[in-house]
């Protein structure tokens, strides 16, 4: 008679654990109230969804996302160290927002070959996307376009103008 009165207990044990578990299992889900307002039609971005995140709008008004012009010494692909704080903003932005897409334009200025300035202007994008990508920027998120000398923004021929004209800009293609 005890083994019965033991196995009842158990039984009754294993139902009370088994409910328990299921119990914890269970996925409370919550009801959000239809949108009411006027449909766009299209996607909207909410913005960022964790305190601290970077938002399209924080492209227009931070100061460090405001610096997409990285400028190059002469025959040079490599970073300045002045533009270091820009690609770790970018690189946050990216993290930020995976839908994002960059597209970084190389130029160079009038001297040296066609040839070789579309080349040195590949290669000054390829050194910001590494730099991107070296403080937490995906690599999808980054297309690299070289213009050479075919797009200047100064077309003096003086060393202050030539020094405008080596430079990488920084295109938001998707926000």
């Amino acid at each position: 008679m005890n083994t019965n009165k033991t196995a009842v207990v158990g039984k009754v044990l294993l139902i009370a654990l088994m409910c328990v578990a299921a119990a914890a299992c269970s996925k409370k889900v919550k009801e959000t109230p239809p949108e009411t307002g006027p449909s766009t039609g299209g996607v909207t971005d909410p913005g960022p969804t964790t305190p601290g995140a970077y938002g399209p709008s924080d492209l227009d008004t931070d100061a460090c996302l405001r610096q997409r012009v990285v400028y190059f010494d002469l025959d040079q692909d490599a970073l300045r160290p002045e533009f270091q704080a820009a690609m770790s903003c970018h690189a946050k932005y990216l993290r930020d927002r995976p839908s994002s897409r960059i597209t970084l334009e190389g130029n160079a200025d009038e001297r040296g070959s066609r040839e070789y300035n579309l080349g040195l202007g590949e290669r000054r994008g390829n050194a910001v996307s590494s730099a991107l990508q070296a403080n937490g920027g995906s690599g999808a998120q980054l297309t690299v376009v070289s213009y050479g000398e075919e797009r200047p923004t100064c077309t003096e021929s003086s060393e202050d103008c030539w020094a405008r004209n080596r430079r990488v800009e920084i295109v938001y293609t998707a926000k």
